[in-house]
This record gives structure tokens, sequence and C-alpha cells, in this order.
């Protein structure tokens, strides 16, 4: 929302007078009508925060323009407790394939009548003789990995049910095992259960999400793993990012990297930060966060005891941010050369990777001006949208519809459109 289109358009008026440039000029250099920028120069339309970080960019405001234009509101605030006593958890699966979890303490179980539902008990896990031998702490860390891969290539839907029985079993077996052995089904709950988070997310339920990465929190502290906490913060404020609140994604990804914080878990966190000041249009800000995470990042490899935190599909994860965040900063041409280039460096099977930033280079594309070639690149991605059902990839896509929606004579956007329309309900329901 723009609390001051009046004065939006006036210091846009003054900035391109000052660098000489025409109506004519402007509407060129950010690709929206001549008629369009006029509005906005009078007062009588708002801009779009993607028109307010082009002009900023096109006329090197430093992002002066782009902070006059300030983003949706957040809402009610996000809560990830449960208050009271002993948690428990109800999932319930239908016959027609539906699942649904929610976690309540005993005493909402009682209230609801939720304790006394009929159903089979299966009892807690039986120990069995090879427990503390390490076989089936691996078999479970095999089981993750397969899972994280599955996840790449469907939805979220097909792989929480089973994920969140799997977080409960290894969170019941650490209560009969030795110290070490404990502590280890406990950090691999916690990865786990924030894998759960982030897929929760992927369905657009922020308070789930939420409540998930709360709990990987808490499993990871019970086993002796204080340092989750902190990436905690970075998953919090991937929330914001996609809220577009600049200020509170960059407060806690600073709050993240404070601290005795692995370097890995540091370098996530000044990525997102930077992501953070790209929101607010801080060019230089935003690059110097991405040569600190750059650096973090790249002496880090993956242990064979303990999953890796974080994406492990991008080759450089740091310059693929920097084309997400170039977008952000108005520079789409440049975001677009940059994920195109780190693109050809994912692996086909990573389909969501693929899906995510593949958007991204079309909407950048589209948002340059090269409207053939992004329509052709969505075209190629459509059927993978539906597929991996992603929230948080369905909010670039309805960016990329509204920037498609400004050239309605264009042949290929006018082809796409009814693909597109369907995609973008299928996604968003």
């Amino acid at each position: 929302m723009v609390e001051q289109p009046i004065r939006f358009g006036e210091e846009l008026r003054r900035r391109r007078l000052a660098a000489g440039l025409t109506l004519t000029d402007l509407a060129q250099l950010v690709h929206y009508s001549k008629g369009q920028l006029s509005k906005v120069e009078r007062g009588i339309k708002a801009p779009s925060r993607e028109l307010a970080r082009l002009c900023d960019a096109a006329l090197d405001a430093e992002g002066e323009l782009a902070s006059l234009v300030h983003g949706f509101p957040s809402g009610a605030k996000v809560t990830d407790e449960i208050d009271g006593d002993e948690e428990v958890w109800l999932m319930q699966l239908s016959a027609d394939g539906q699942s649904r979890f929610q976690p309540m303490n005993r005493r909402q179980a009682m209230a609801t009548g939720a304790a006394s539902i009929a159903g089979m008990s299966i009892g807690l896990p039986a120990v069995p003789a090879n427990f503390e031998n390490g076989t089936l702490l691996g078999t479970f860390r095999s089981l993750f990995d397969q899972y994280r891969q599955l996840g790449q290539a469907t939805g979220p839907g097909l792989l929480l049910p089973v994920l969140i029985a799997q977080t409960h079993a290894l969170q019941e077996l650490s209560s009969s095992a030795g110290t070490r052995t404990r502590q280890e089904l406990l950090r691999l709950g916690s990865r786990y259960a924030e894998y759960i988070g982030w897929l929760v997310q992927e369905t657009g339920d922020e308070q789930g999400a939420l409540w998930w990465t709360r709990r990987a929190v808490s499993l990871a502290s019970e086993g002796g793993d204080e340092h989750l906490g902190a990436y905690g913060l970075v998953r919090h404020a991937l929330i914001t990012l996609y809220r577009e609140d600049a200020e509170q994604t960059i407060e806690l990804a600073r709050k993240a990297q404070s601290g005795k914080v692995p370097p890995r878990i540091r370098g996530l966190a000044a990525q997102r930060e930077a992501q953070g000041h790209a929101l607010a249009g801080d060019y230089n800000a935003c690059m110097r966060s991405l040569e600190r995470a750059r650096a973090l990042l790249v002496p880090n490899t993956p242990t064979s005891d303990t999953p890796l935190i974080g994406t492990t599909n991008l080759a450089d994860p740091a310059e693929m941010i920097r084309g997400w965040c170039l977008y952000d900063l108005g520079r789409p041409q440049a975001a677009a050369e940059v994920v195109s280039a780190q693109l050809t460096q994912v692996p086909q099977q990573a389909v969501r990777t693929q899906v995510r930033f593949g958007v991204r280079r079309a909407l950048a594309y589209a948002a340059a001006g090269e409207v053939d070639h992004a329509c052709q690149l969505t075209r190629e991605l459509l059927h993978s949208i539906i597929t991996i059902g992603s929230a948080t990839v369905g909010s670039d896509l309805r960016s990329l519809a509204r920037t498609l929606s400004r050239h309605p004579k264009n042949a290929s956007v006018r082809e796409l459109a009814p693909e597109l329309s369907t995609t973008l309900r299928t996604v968003t329901r």
C-alpha cells in the first residue's frame, strides 16, 4: 500500500527530469506504458512495489524511491505457541486420501472429545535388539535423505503424514535409548521437524510452519544442539520475506547471526538478510550481505551423520540468491541472466528447485520486456508447478501473471493466458 502516492509521483517526476528523461524514455526503461507512468506521476494511480523498484534502479535513486512505497501489512500476528500442559498430536487419515494434523494440549483434547475418539491403538514403538549399534539411526537417516529427494518431485500432502509419523517415532524411541543414542535420535528428529515446517509453509500455512520450526528447535535442544534455534530465525525470516516485510526479515536474519553460530547457519542467515535489503531497495547492503554469505557457505561440506541444513541442490547458493535479489532491486535483466546461468547447474531431478527459480527467471524476463521468452519459459513449467503444489511459488506466479497482463495484445500472452489461469487457480485454491 502507498501512504502518499502524490508524494511518490512528485519525487518520480523530479528525479526523471533531473536525469533528462522524458516519460517515453522512462517507459522504455521500465517496460510500463507512458500513460500509466503519467498517472503515477500525477498521483492519480498508486504505483506497485515492482514499478517503484524498477524506477528506483532506472533513476539511480539508491532505494529512496522504493522506500516511499510500503508493502502489504502482515495482518494478524502469527503465533506458534500452544498453551498449557503436555501436547497431543492428533492426525487423521481419511480413505479418500485427505489428511489432517493438529497439535493441542491434553486439556484441549478432553474439551473437544478428541481423547475419546474411537480408533486403533498402535502403542509405543518397540525397542529393537540392535537399538544402540547405530543400525536403526542409520536407517532413519537414509530415509530422511530419500524423503527430501521425493519432496523435490511431489506435493507436500504426500509426504507430510509419513514425516510426522517418523518424527513422533524418533521422539518416542529416544526415551528408551542411552544418552548418546538418545541425543542422536532427537537431533535427527529435529531435522525431520524442520523439513516438515518447510513443507507446511509450501502449503501456505504460516502458523503451522512456525509451530513445526518451534518443535524442531525444541527437539534439537533436547538433543544437545543449541544452534538450530538460530536457523529457526532464518526460517521465520522466510515467512516475513514472502510477506514483503523487509524490516522484520532483516531483523530476524541479523539476530540469527549473533552469538556462536556455525558458519553454515550464519551464511544462510546472511543470504536472508540480503533478500531483506533487496526488498528495502538497499543495493549496497544487499551485496555486502551476499559477500558475507558466500565466504561462510563455500567451505562447508555435508557430514555423513547429520543432514545438511538448507538447500543441497544449488551449486552456488549465494549467486542464485544474488539473482533473486537483483529482481527485487529493480534489475530484472541482470537477475534473469544470473538465475539462468545457475539453473543449468541444478540437477534435473530437483524439480521443486527448478520450478522455484524457473518461475522467478520467467518473471525477471517478463519485467525486462522479453515477454515472448518469458511466456515460453512459463509454459515449460506449468505441469511441474501443479505437481509440486507450492504456495510460495504461487506468489511469484501471481506476480508473473500481473506482469504479463500489461501486454494484452501480445500473441504469446494471449496463447498462454488460459493455461496460466488454470494453473494459478490450482496452486492458490
